[in-house]
């Protein structure tokens, strides 16, 4: 099939034309990435459009006015730029899969000239559930929204339009249900991870301090006011909480034990997880956290809410221990999966393969290999 996949970044779409690619079909990867980064986790130079340089001046003011005021209004004239944009330029496809809220006008010109199939990826819950979720716990003066009415009013024009909505867990999926969109519609793909870039770790040395890490933004979508709270019940002097990456909105812990990073490299993540003994996310409002097959695969026990995927990922595994779940906004359910989790860790020694026969489950192979049958069915 010739397939033709829209997004910003790289997120999982171009893993998704990797192993599409890697199929036999005919893929073109439009987004605002160059060939050279794309290149560089497996997909051919030749499957890559990039679209910045129509793209420059939105492009760049996006990314200088990032977290300022002005940035969510620079987000969303990039946003439409680069769909009007892609609508032009995208070559004749049998099949267009776009991410949510970047493709609207695209899917309207290739459902027109091209009698396409229109498959929307959506990386999250459906987009009021999400809002719904989010205002909750935002802060009431909070201006601009958490989700806004442009992301929403977009989101709900693609829902509609699409032949297909693909999502990576159960929870996910049952969002859109709950929303009355129909079954038919909708399509659950859990994430893979690149076993080659996290390989089982060793156990850290007995001796060493309790360590829980925590990957992704410090923030009130992933619930680190939680975190935090079941940390310090578990009386953090004798366990140290890291962080790595950006930093939204939720202080930072004022305590020795505790250690914040910024983002890095993906491919130097394997070397936090084989310090610590636990990863913990406990997230309000997510659709699959790919940190979290990362972690498994590295060795670590993981503790997360019921909106994070976990169970998904639970699923492929021979027994379901090294995955814990709670309700999200449940400190003492958190507090008491960390400690169970911390335990289990803490008697690991030797090798740490938690995904043992399972581990080809996770890979993005398998994950390519379920899209690919999807399609061939359609």
């Amino acid at each position: 099939m010739r397939i033709a996949l829209l997004s910003s970044g790289r997120f999982w779409l171009c893993d998704l034309a990797r192993e599409l690619e890697a199929r036999g079909h005919d893929v073109t990867f439009y987004s605002l990435v160059p060939p050279s980064h794309t290149s560089r986790f497996g997909l051919p130079a030749r499957c890559s459009r990039w679209l910045s340089p129509q793209l420059a001046a939105c492009h760049v003011a996006a990314r200088r006015l990032a977290g300022t005021r002005l940035g969510a209004a620079a987000n969303h004239l990039l946003c439409l730029a680069l769909d009007r944009v892609a609508a032009r330029v995208v070559d004749r496809c049998d099949v267009f899969i776009g991410l949510s809220h970047l493709c609207l006008t695209t899917i309207e010109s290739v459902r027109r000239r091209f009698g396409a199939t229109i498959i929307v990826e959506r990386g999250s819950r459906h987009i009021l559930s999400s809002r719904a979720i989010l205002e909750r716990v935002a802060p009431a003066a909070l201006r601009p929204r958490p989700v806004a009415d442009w992301a929403v009013h977009r989101e709900l024009a693609e829902y509609a339009l699409a032949d297909l909505i693909v999502v990576p867990s159960k929870q996910a999926a049952q969002s859109f249900l709950d929303a009355g969109v129909p079954a038919r519609k909708v399509f659950r793909n859990p994430y893979g991870v690149d076993l080659s870039m996290f390989p089982a770790t060793s156990a850290p040395p007995i001796e060493s301090t309790p360590s829980i890490i925590m990957v992704g933004q410090w923030s009130l979508r992933k619930g680190c006011d939680t975190l935090v709270a079941a940390w310090q019940r578990l009386a953090e002097k004798r366990t140290r909480l890291v962080h790595v990456g950006s930093v939204g909105d939720v202080a930072l812990p004022s305590s020795p034990t505790f250690e914040h990073h910024t983002a890095i490299d993906q491919r130097q993540l394997t070397n936090w997880y084989a310090k610590a003994h636990v990863m913990a996310l406990a997230s309000r409002e997510e659709g699959l956290a790919l940190v979290q097959a990362q972690g498994l695969s590295s060795g670590l026990h993981v503790a997360a809410t019921s909106r994070t995927g976990a169970e998904d990922l639970q699923e492929y595994l021979e027994e379901p221990t090294p995955v814990e779940i709670t309700p999200p906004d449940d400190t003492e359910a958190f507090t008491a999966a960390l400690t169970a989790q911390l335990e289990r860790a803490r008697r690991q020694t030797g090798l740490r393969d938690l995904l043992r026969s399972a581990r080809a489950r996770f890979a993005w192979n398998a994950y390519g290999a379920r899209y690919d049958a999807m399609l061939r069915g359609c």
